[in-house]
């Protein structure tokens, strides 16, 4: 152990007490000890450290922080430079705060278009979100401070995100959801993972030792600590077991106890606790004593980082005669209500309390562009408002140019809430069609955290597509809509022509306990390209006021080496990406993967040779015969394009196998053979699975593990009741446009959350009554909770008078 004769002075209270936080988002500290306190804080995209009381949802506000654009945003740079440069300006605010670890960043896969936090996680593919992630980390922890990437793993949907089973198939958790995670380990060096809410395959992932114990720890070589999502935890004493470290945010000493009657009853042994702690110790004893803290960071040097990060973000999707840039005295219409306040950030535990925030409308006077007007048009919320779509059809044509600010409102993408659709709320379409009639040359702003359906883009000439790009995107539209800044932006994800056409569509989300993957390895472009799908944009894609030349390609052993030139008369930069594919193999894949790029700036004029290598992924699946990754021997195609579908080279390369037998002899899977996954069938997928699907219909009585918003079916009328409550209160903050994240959280919080999350004014044992009482059985249930509260007071006094003598 790496804290051994500390461990040794520790009682066993001690020890079981600092496995859980003290507060919402600190550990415990042991003064006699010399054992310091250190602080979590959210951060993916901006440090959230809360001024007063902590609350893990951004109720109550946070110190000021640069709100940087988010991981959507960033993975469409492709730069993973310019990634470890907004990580090393995280570490430093956060440092600065006197944070020890930050949460983030996120790299969930983007299974489906509809998950509520998909504005955070980078990407539907898991190389690309595992480099970007591991560039963030890199910079994050030269700081001085921890990098927590989230959540691990499989963690795809909003709804009942604490209370759903995640069903998968082996292949299909290492390819697609767990390879990212590996290289932000492997490669970015994190020294903390954050465990999410969900099962996998019926376990908890806080508790799943295949998960954390064989995959993170041994065949990674994870040395960090493991901290369970907010109110993540299910077992504490599983948890430990599993080598988890921290269980968050301050369940109180219910869950120490929960240890120390754990280790006496032999359920765990001291060895296991030990060795839990040693790990937490060896954190917060290394933060606490190298941490480069800082009273100040350069918050204009912050700024400008945040602008060029959007600007080299931002996805110029459509240019139709080279309508931009815009030339100089362009007269031009301003409309839209994100012109006014933009939507820069997403709704939930990552919202930054911005140090400053740029407005188009506030910025637009500084350019070489007349404006005719500015106009808000459209209500946020969605509302119908005749009189100012009037006005802004009458400024349209008055203008040379209409370039109209509309996306997705905060009611559309927010931690707690999965979207139900793909649509921008139609009262902003209608305007946009309207203005198309008023003024032919339309240019749509777009602000976005995730892929929307795109029926109307016939309406604008062009269309810039800025995603969430923090509190200096609104700078960074007008440098690339006037010249200043040529866009190089690319989509880190597919836009579909609608959602019926997702992978997931018929998935998704889990309509009870279990989320069944059953589109397997065929997510987002390995899907739309293997069954040859028409999408909008693909996968990759994005425009440039330049055009680039590929030629000359050649293969060896280390890699792909080819010529780039930039063929037009601006610089620009342009991302290579390097695509492999196995036709006519024996094991099915996706027609192509992604497997390297390289962003490249280049003068106009200018070519250079451009190499990029292959690595330990490039040829790898996964074969759940042999339990490891093989390769398959044959004639590799090798691909170096523009985008997925905008292949520009193209090679064959001949690969040794690694001879294992083949992983699926003697099934029948007919649908993944195709990678026509549309209605796999039940059979189908168990025989892909290797198990039966787990059984997840309601036996009649609600459990610890049931959520909150599944009480509609309580046999108490009280709970019943409750439920409508809640219901009819989510309902009118939705109708308000303004999602209220407390009620989102409790909604889908299991009742065993009640414990992990008061503080510890509630214990298990009151958890227990509560669940009797909605089973029907009341007297019962409140006999549990009454006891069970007089009892924990009572215990909570005793167990911290022995840790702290108080």
């Amino acid at each position: 152990m790496k804290r051994e004769e500390l461990i040794r002075q520790m009682t066993i209270e001690e020890k079981a007490a600092c496995l859980s936080g003290k507060t919402v988002w600190q550990t415990w500290d042991f003064p006699r000890l010399g054992i310091p306190s250190i602080f979590c804080s959210d951060g993916p995209h901006g440090i959230r450290k809360q001024a007063g009381a902590g609350d893990h949802l951004g109720l109550n506000a946070s110190l000021p922080a640069t709100c940087f654009p988010t991981a959507a945003t960033v993975a469409n740079s492709w730069d993973e430079a310019l990634a470890e440069e907004i990580g090393m300006a995280l570490g430093e605010e956060a440092a600065a705060q006197q944070v020890h670890v930050l949460l983030g960043p996120g790299l969930n896969i983007k299974r489906s278009p509809l998950c509520g936090r998909n504005f955070e996680y980078f990407s539907e593919d898991p190389y690309l979100s595992g480099k970007m992630a591991a560039a963030y980390v890199r910079g994050i922890q030269s700081q001085g401070v921890y990098a927590c990437p989230k959540h691990f793993a499989v963690n795809s949907q909003e709804l009942r995100r604490m209370a759903m089973n995640a069903v998968i198939d082996e292949r299909t958790l290492r390819e697609i959801y767990l390879t990212g995670f590996e290289i932000a380990v492997k490669e970015g060096g994190a020294r903390a993972i954050m465990s999410s809410y969900n099962e996998v395959n019926g376990t908890y992932v806080n508790e799943n030792r295949h998960l954390m114990v064989d995959i993170l720890r041994e065949e990674w070589g994870f040395d960090g600590i493991v901290i369970t999502d907010w109110g993540g935890s299910n077992s504490h004493t599983a948890g430990v077991a599993a080598r988890s470290n921290l269980e968050m945010p301050c369940p109180g000493l219910d869950s120490a106890r929960e240890l120390v009657k754990a280790v006496e009853t032999g359920k765990l042994s001291m060895e296991e606790l030990d060795t839990a702690v040693d790990d937490l110790l060896d954190a917060v004893m290394t933060l606490s004593s190298s941490g480069k803290e800082t009273p100040s960071f350069d918050e204009e040097a912050h700024h400008r980082l945040a602008r060029r990060a959007a600007a080299e973000s931002a996805v110029l999707l459509k240019n139709a005669g080279q309508m931009l840039p815009l030339k100089k005295g362009t007269r031009v219409a301003v409309i839209g209500d994100f012109a006014l306040q933009p939507r820069y950030q997403g709704a939930g535990s990552s919202m930054v309390n911005a140090i400053r925030l740029e407005t188009i409308a506030q910025l637009v006077g500084e350019y070489e562009l007349e404006v005719v007007g500015i106009s808000g048009g459209y209500q946020r919320s969605g509302e119908q408002d005749v009189r100012l779509a009037e006005e802004a059809k009458k400024l349209a044509a008055e203008a040379e140019v209409v370039l109209y600010c509309f996306g997705l409102d905060e009611l559309s993408e927010s931690e707690g809430l999965d979207r139900s659709h793909m649509q921008i709320p139609q009262n902003q379409i209608l305007l946009l069609e309207e203005l198309a009639k008023a003024n032919g040359n339309v240019v749509g702003i777009l602000s976005a955290g995730s892929a929307i359906e795109m029926p109307w883009e016939n309406c604008c000439r062009a269309i810039l597509h800025g995603y969430l790009g923090g509190q200096a995107g609104a700078g960074a539209m007008l440098d690339i809509l006037t010249g200043r800044v040529n866009p190089s932006g690319k989509l880190n994800e597919t836009y579909p022509m609608c959602y019926e056409d997702t992978p997931a569509f018929w998935y998704y989300p889990a309509e009870k306990r279990n989320s069944e993957y059953r589109e397997g390895i065929f997510v987002g472009y390995r899907y739309y390209d293997t069954s040859k799908k028409e999408v909008r944009y693909p996968f990759g894609y994005g425009l440039s006021y330049t055009s680039f030349a590929y030629r000359d390609l050649t293969i060896d052993e280390q890699g792909a080496e080819f010529t780039l030139q930039n063929t037009g008369s601006v610089d620009g930069a342009e991302t290579a990406q390097l695509y492999v594919g196995l036709p006519d193999g024996a094991v099915f894949r996706p027609a192509k993967e992604l497997k390297g790029f390289c962003k490249v700036f280049l003068k106009a004029g200018e070519s250079r040779r451009i190499r990029i290598p292959f690595d330990d992924k490039t040829f790898r699946y996964w074969n759940v015969k042999t339990d490891c990754w093989e390769t398959e021997g044959g004639a590799y195609q090798i691909s170096i394009g523009a985008s997925c579908a905008d292949i520009r080279l193209q090679a064959l390369w001949s690969k040794a196998g690694t001879g294992a037998a083949l992983p699926y002899e003697g099934k029948c899977l007919p649908s993944y053979d195709t990678g026509r996954i549309e209605k796999v069938g039940r059979r189908e997928y168990e025989s892909m699975l290797g198990t039966p699907i787990p059984e997840d219909s309601w036996n009649g009585e609600l459990t610890e593990n049931d959520a909150i918003c599944q009480m509609y079916y309580a046999k108490s009328g009280l709970a019943r009741m409750i439920y409508r409550i809640l219901t009819r209160r989510k309902e009118q903050s939705e109708a308000k446009g303004k999602p209220d994240l407390n009620i989102l959280f409790i909604y889908n919080m299991p009742f065993r959350g009640i414990a992990k999350m008061t503080n510890g004014a509630v214990s298990m044992e009151m958890v227990h009554g509560m669940v009797d009482a909605a089973n029907g059985r009341f007297w019962s249930g409140m006999k549990q909770i009454i006891c069970g509260y007089v009892r924990n007071g009572r215990e909570n006094k005793a167990y911290l008078k022995k840790i702290t003598g108080k």
